[in-house]
C-alpha cells in the first residue's frame, strides 16, 4: 500500500505540473477597487510607466571607456525584443521617428514645425545648417540635409527625450560619478520576477560580452530589478530555513518516536493534502499565485498534527485502526474547525485570500482523510509507549499541579487590552515599502539614479479623464503651457504628457493646413538657398516629404501602434473601466499642493494621484475585509466546536485559551512597537489553528495516567516542531518571513501555556500525588 501511495503522489505531481499557473502578479493579493483613483493604481501596479523602467549605471573605467560600453550595450539591448525602449543620451533621430518621419510637422508644435517653413524662418533654419556644417555636428547633420534642413526630426526627438538628462561625455550620459548611465524600459511588468530575471539576465550576458567589460562594473536598479532581488532573497532564505527545519523535524521525530518510520508516515498526509489542494486550485482557478501557495504551505503545518496524535495515541500492541477510532471524534473537531474557519477567508472577495482558503480547506481535509483511513494500514505493530518517554511523567504532573488562581484568565486579558491601547506608535502597518527585503544600500542608489536621470516618479501620476481619446489629448495640450511654466520654476524637474506623442486630430489638421502648398514652398525655398552653397536640386526629398505631408491620414493611438514612441503612448493614453484616461509622469514633485493649484481652472477637472496614499487605502480597505473574515471565523469556530462538543462549559473552556493567546500576542508585538501588518494577522489565523489543538487535548480528561502522558507527548512533540519552523522564521531578515515567524512562534507558545494553565485540574490529582 506504501507503494502503491507514492506512486499516486508522484503520478498526481507529474500530471499537475501541465496544468498549473502560477503569477506573480500582487494585485491578486488587493481588493477589488472602489474609486477611480484605486482603480488606477490597480491597473498602473507593476505595469505602470514607472515601475518599468530599469537604470543602469556603468562604473569603474574612464570615462570614454565606459561611454563606448554604454553605445555597445545600448545596440545589443535594441535588438533585444524584451526591450521597449534604450537611452543612454546618444541621438538617433531615425530610431526616434522611424515610420512617423513623414508626420513630424503634424506632431510638432508649430513653432518647432510649420512655422520654420515660412520665408525668414526658412533662410535663417538654412544659415543654421550651413553653420553647423562646419562644426563637429556636421557627421549628425549631414545624413538629415536634404530630407529635413529645418531638423524638425531632432525637434521632435528632443521632445520625446527625458525632461532633465545628465551631462553627455561622447554622446552618452555620464553621471557626477563618472558612471555611463543607461535607462531601459521594459515591455514586462516592474511585478513579474520571472520576465524581469530574464531580461537582467540577458542584459548582463549583453555586457559581459562587450570588449573590455570584464574591467568595469554593471550596476541595474529599478523596480524590476528590485523584484527579482526580494524573490530571489525569499526563495534563498524559505530553502534555507527548510532544510535546517526539515533536518530539525526529522531529528525530533527521531527522539520522540526512537525510530524512523514514523518520518515517512508524518509527511505523507501532508504531502497528499498539499498535492490536492493544488489540483482544486488549478480546477477552480484559470492561475494560482505563488504568495497563495507560499501562505497556504505554511497554514497546512496545522495538517501535521493530524499523524503525529495518531503516533503518538498508540499503545502497546494496538493496531492503528484502533487508535484511529479511539481519538477520531475529538481530531474530527479540531479538523472540521480548523477547515470552517479557514472557509471564511473565501469571504472576503479578495482572489488571493480565496486562493488561500480553497487551498487550505482542501488541504486540511485530505491530509485527515488520509489519516484517518490511509495511514492506519501502514503503521506497524508497537512495543514502545509514548507514555514511557522519559522526563514525560515530571513534566505531566509539574503541569497539573501549576496554580490555577481564577483571576490568571481576567488579569491577561486587561493587562493586553491595556498595552494595545497605550502602546505608542501606528498600529497598523499601511506602508508596504517597510516590507521590503530591499537593503538600504540598494534604495538610496535607486534614488541617486533617479535624481540624476531625472526619471520619472514611481510615488506621483497626473490623472486626465476624458469621454473619448481625442478629448483626453485636447485637454492634455491644455496643460502643458501651465505645466511648463511651472517646470521652468523648479517646480517639476519631470513632465511627460500623453499630447507630446499624440496630439490632437484638431492640432494636427491645423497643423497640416498651415503646411505650404507644393508652388509656395518651392518658392520660398528658392529664396532661402539664394547666396548659401547649396547644390540645386538638393532639398528635393524635403519639397516631397512636406507635398505627402498635407494628405496624410491624421494620426490616432492606432495607428501609432508599433512605432517607436508607441510604446511609451500606449501606458500613458488608456481606455479603462469604460472611460478614457491620460497619464502624465512627473519627476521631482516637491510641492505637490503647487501642482495641484496648477490644476484647479484647467479643462476635465485633471488631478494629481498620489500612489502611495492610495495604495495605503487599499491596504486600509484588505485589512478591513480580512478583519470581517476573521470576525467571521470565530463566529463559525464557536459554533463549530460547541455544536461538536455540546457542551458551552467545554466550549468555553477550548475558547478561552486560544482567545486570550491571540489578545497577548498583539499585546506583546505591540508592546515591542511593532505595526501589525497584514501578515501578522494571517499568521494569526495560523497559530490559532495550531492552539485549538492544543485546547481540545488538554481539555480531554482521562481516567487513565497513561493516556494523559501520550496526550502531552502528543502535543510537546506538535509544540517543539512548531517552534523550530517558525522560530527560524522570526529571525529572517526578510520583514514578512520575520512577521509570520514571531507572530506564530508566540502564538504556539502562549497557546500551549494557556492550555495548560487554564484547563481543568485532573480527577484523582491527589491519589496520583
Amino acid at each position: 500500500m506504501l507503494a502503491a501511495w507514492l506512486l499516486t503522489l508522484l503520478l498526481g505531481a507529474w500530471l499537475l505540473l501541465g496544468r498549473l499557473h502560477t503569477s506573480g502578479d500582487l494585485r491578486g493579493f488587493m481588493p477589488p477597487a472602489v474609486t477611480p483613483a484605486q482603480h488606477i493604481v490597480m491597473d498602473q501596479l507593476g505595469d505602470g510607466p514607472g515601475s518599468r523602467l530599469l537604470m543602469l549605471a556603468i562604473s569603474g573605467v574612464p570615462e570614454h571607456r565606459a561611454a563606448a560600453l554604454s553605445k555597445g550595450l545600448a545596440r545589443r539591448l535594441e535588438a533585444d525584443p524584451a526591450c521597449a525602449k534604450v537611452m543612454n543620451g546618444t541621438p538617433d533621430l531615425m530610431a526616434t521617428a522611424g515610420n512617423l518621419l513623414p508626420y513630424r510637422y503634424l506632431l510638432l508644435p508649430a513653432e518647432q514645425g510649420v512655422d520654420r517653413l515660412a520665408g525668414p524662418a526658412l533662410r535663417r533654419q538654412l544659415e543654421d545648417r550651413v553653420d553647423e556644417l562646419d562644426s563637429p555636428a556636421s557627421s549628425l547633420i549631414e545624413p538629415w540635409l536634404a530630407r529635413d534642413p529645418t531638423l524638425a526630426v531632432a525637434a521632435l526627438a528632443e521632445r520625446w527625450a527625458p525632461s532633465r538628462s545628465p551631462s553627455s561625455v561622447d554622446g552618452v550620459w555620464m553621471s557626477s560619478r563618472h558612471e555611463a548611465l543607461l535607462v531601459v524600459q521594459t515591455r514586462a511588468g516592474g511585478f513579474d520576477p520571472a520576465a524581469q530575471l530574464a531580461l537582467i539576465t540577458g542584459i548582463r550576458h549583453a555586457f559581459a560580452g562587450l570588449p573590455g567589460a570584464a574591467e568595469a562594473h554593471l550596476d541595474i536598479s529599478g523596480p524590476g530589478y528590485f523584484s527579482v532581488v526580494a524573490s530571489q532573497q525569499t526563495r534563498h532564505q524559505a530553502d534555507w530555513m527548510g532544510l535546517c527545519s526539515g533536518i530539525g523535524f526529522a531529528l525530533l521525530l527521531l527522539l520522540a518516536y526512537r525510530r524512523w518510520s514514523p518520518l515517512l508516515l508524518a509527511v505523507l498526509p501532508m504531502a497528499s493534502g498539499a498535492l490536492a489542494g493544488l489540483w482544486v486550485l488549478s480546477i477552480w482557478f484559470e492561475s494560482v499565485h505563488g504568495i497563495t501557495l507560499a501562505f497556504g504551505i505554511t497554514l497546512l503545518g496545522v495538517a501535521q498534527e493530524y499523524p503525529l496524535r495518531l503516533l503518538s495515541h498508540r499503545r502497546p500492541g494496538e493496531s492503528g485502526w484502533l487508535t484511529v477510532r479511539r481519538i477520531w471524534p475529538l481530531l474530527l473537531t479540531a479538523i472540521l474547525s480548523a477547515a470552517i474557519a479557514y472557509t471564511a477567508l473565501y469571504a472576503s472577495r479578495v482572489q488571493g485570500l480565496m486562493q488561500l482558503a480553497v487551498f487550505t480547506v482542501t488541504a486540511l481535509l485530505v491530509a485527515g482523510a488520509c489519516t484517518r483511513w490511509l495511514l492506519p494500514a501502514l503503521l506497524p505493530p508497537v512495543s514502545l509507549d509514548a507514555a514511557s518517554t522519559p522526563g514525560l511523567a515530571t513534566l505531566r504532573r509539574w503541569l497539573d499541579r501549576l496554580p490555577r488562581p481564577r483571576w490568571l484568565a481576567g488579569l491577561i486579558a486587561g493587562a493586553s487590552l491595556l498595552v494595545l491601547a497605550l502602546a505608542p506608535g501606528p498600529f497598523w502597518q499601511n506602508d508596504l515599502s517597510a516590507l521590503t527585503p530591499i537593503a538600504p544600500a540598494l534604495l538610496q542608489k535607486d534614488a541617486w539614479l533617479r535624481h540624476e536621470l531625472g526619471v520619472a516618479d514611481v510615488r506621483y501620476l497626473l490623472v486626465i479623464p476624458g469621454p473619448d481619446e481625442q478629448e483626453v489629448l485636447r485637454r492634455s495640450e491644455a496643460m502643458e503651457a501651465p505645466l511648463q511654466a511651472l517646470q521652468a520654476k523648479g517646480g517639476l524637474t519631470g513632465l511627460t504628457l500623453p499630447s507630446y506623442y499624440l496630439p490632437s486630430e484638431a492640432s494636427q489638421l491645423r497643423r497640416q493646413q498651415a503646411l505650404p502648398d507644393a508652388p509656395t514652398l518651392s518658392a520660398s525655398l528658392r529664396v532661402a538657398v539664394r547666396d548659401l552653397p547649396f547644390k540645386p536640386g538638393l532639398f528635393q526629398p524635403f519639397l516631397e516629404d512636406v507635398a505627402r505631408a498635407r494628405t496624410l491620414p491624421l494620426l490616432d493611438a492606432q495607428r501609432m501602434e508599433g512605432s517607436p514612441p508607441g510604446q511609451p503612448l500606449a501606458a500613458l493614453l488608456l481606455h479603462s473601466h469604460g472611460q478614457w484616461l491620460g497619464l502624465a509622469t512627473v519627476a521631482g514633485v516637491d510641492d505637490p499642493q503647487a501642482v495641484r493649484q496648477q490644476l484647479q481652472n484647467l479643462p476635465g477637472r485633471p488631478y494629481l494621484l498620489d500612489l502611495k496614499a492610495t495604495t495605503e487605502s487599499l491596504v486600509s480597505s484588505y485589512r478591513h475585509r480580512m478583519l470581517l473574515a476573521l470576525a467571521l471565523a470565530g463566529v463559525l469556530l464557536t459554533v463549530t466546536v460547541l455544536v461538536s462538543l455540546r457542551s458551552w462549559r467545554r466550549a468555553r473552556q477550548i475558547l478561552w485559551p486560544m482567545s486570550l493567546a491571540t489578545l497577548l500576542v498583539l499585546a506583546v508585538e505591540r508592546g515591542a512597537g511593532l505595526p501589525l501588518s497584514l501578515f501578522h494577522l494571517i499568521a494569526l489565523v495560523l497559530a490559532a489553528g495550531l492552539g485549538l489543538h492544543y485546547a481540545l487535548f488538554f481539555e480531554q480528561d482521562s481516567e487513565d495516567p497513561a493516556e494523559r502522558l501520550r496526550i502531552l507527548h502528543a502535543t510537546v512533540v506538535c509544540v517543539i516542531s512548531a517552534l523550530l519552523v517558525f522560530g527560524l522564521l522570526a529571525l529572517s531578515s526578510i520583514p514578512v518571513l520575520r512577521a509570520i515567524g514571531l507572530t506564530v512562534g508566540l502564538g504556539v507558545a502562549f497557546h500551549f501555556t494557556l492550555s495548560a494553565l487554564l484547563a481543568p485540574r485532573r480527577k484523582g490529582l491527589e491519589s496520583e500525588s
